[in-house]
């Protein structure tokens, strides 16, 4: 039976995987809604080549320039967060790739949600910002959700067949960045360029400082407690720089259940898309004889600062995570802007999360508006820097 997918983010480094992995089963999968931001002219290349029903882009202004490349297409071209809603929410979609950056995911992936569909969650932020949120709608609502993220979908994998009161401990592995054996004195002069070139992955510019600051990690320590119901001491994050065991699972009796594989983002995307079958992917196998070695060490908690911001932030709960996570975007901006230096963007965060007083968050509105305060202060700091 064929499968409608809605990719929210379909220009981005994990919505053109998406898209390529739907496009080498074309007898499987259907594109129903592609969702975007400002690359119009990718974004018309995959309307012609995927026909979806309907597209959204971030701006409106660029409607006209994307109904031009597209004259000769018959689909409806919507705006903003509406459009993304839209896209998610398409009555002949059952899967969704939730694959915005951002805290920008979290309002269309939780309308897919409460539309009944089926989730393939790739932006963390909206778990890391709402949680609590968008668990209870995905248990209200009967759909599933399935980790894109590499580390989440190995540990995923290594839980089955398994008690989850079994388990002593995640385990999440990170490459460690660029910047894994730079000294202090050394991380005070990073460039752009430098933070920018990740060792393993292909990502886009936000994802790629997340990775090099190892606030990704800190991200994925919260989206992993809340996707496994795993308290926060029981996370460890490893690094690991061949980046080829994707995370492990620790149990109670000793044994460690792991995932392993090459570093290539399909993988999880098609684990996602074709749950609980698998596709046989034109990747090259894993040659663990020719990689030959495989290390593992403790990140330096002082060097990475912002993944021991992260973990107190889950720790404090409730606004805290919103707030991080908020404060976090805004720096890495201005930081792309050239505006900040690397070293600035954990001062920021610190001090963001240092002026806020952590309240509970009941439903979105109060998710939108500690984002919303989070960013005003983080560029107001961010402004007396500069």
């Amino acid at each position: 039976m064929m499968k409608t997918i809605s990719v929210l983010g379909s220009t981005g480094s994990i919505g053109v995987s998406t898209l390529d992995v739907i496009a080498e089963f074309p007898e499987q999968f259907r594109v129903g809604a592609l969702s975007a931001g400002r690359q119009i002219d990718l974004l018309a290349q995959q309307v012609r080549r995927f026909q979806p029903d309907i597209v959204s882009i971030a701006d409106p202004d660029q409607v006209p320039l994307l109904q031009e490349l597209l004259v000769d297409c018959p689909v409806e071209i919507v705006v903003g967060v509406e459009g993304a809603v839209r896209c998610a929410t398409h009555p002949d979609v059952s899967m969704v790739v939730s694959a915005i950056v951002g805290a920008a995911g979290l309002v269309p992936t939780l309308a897919a949600i409460e539309a009944g569909k089926d989730i393939a969650l790739a932006n963390k932020e909206t778990l890391v910002t709402a949680g609590a949120l968008v668990m209870d709608a995905v248990k209200r609502n009967g759909v599933q959700l399935l980790p894109v993220d590499s580390e989440h979908c190995a540990i995923y994998q290594s839980l089955q067949g398994h008690q989850c009161r079994d388990i002593r401990r995640l385990i999440l592995t990170a490459s460690g960045g660029p910047f894994r054996e730079f000294s202090e004195e050394q991380l005070a002069h990073v460039t752009l360029e430098q933070a920018l070139a990740h060792p393993n992955w292909s990502m886009g510019a936000k994802i790629s400082i997340d990775s090099a600051t190892m606030m990704n990690k800190g991200l994925e320590v919260i989206e992993a407690y809340w996707l496994f119901n795993v308290p926060a001491e029981q996370i460890d994050v490893h690094i690991h720089p061949q980046s080829i065991v994707h995370s492990m699972v620790e149990y109670v009796d000793g044994s460690v259940v792991a995932q392993l594989g090459i570093p290539d983002m399909k993988t999880p995307i098609a684990y996602a898309l074709s749950w609980p079958d698998r596709l046989p992917l034109s990747l090259p196998p894993l040659d663990l004889c020719q990689i030959a070695d495989l290390s593992f060490s403790r990140p330096d908690l002082k060097r990475f600062p912002c993944l021991q911001l992260a973990y107190d932030a889950l720790k404090a709960g409730g606004s805290a995570p919103i707030v991080l996570n908020a404060a976090n975007e805004v720096a890495v901006e201005s930081f792309l802007q050239q505006k900040i230096h690397y070293l600035d963007i954990s001062s920021v965060i610190r001090q963001v999360l240092d002026q806020h007083c952590v309240e509970p968050v009941h439903q979105v509105d109060d998710v939108l508006h500690h984002d919303r305060q989070a960013r005003r202060i983080a560029r107001q700091l961010i402004e007396q820097r500069i």
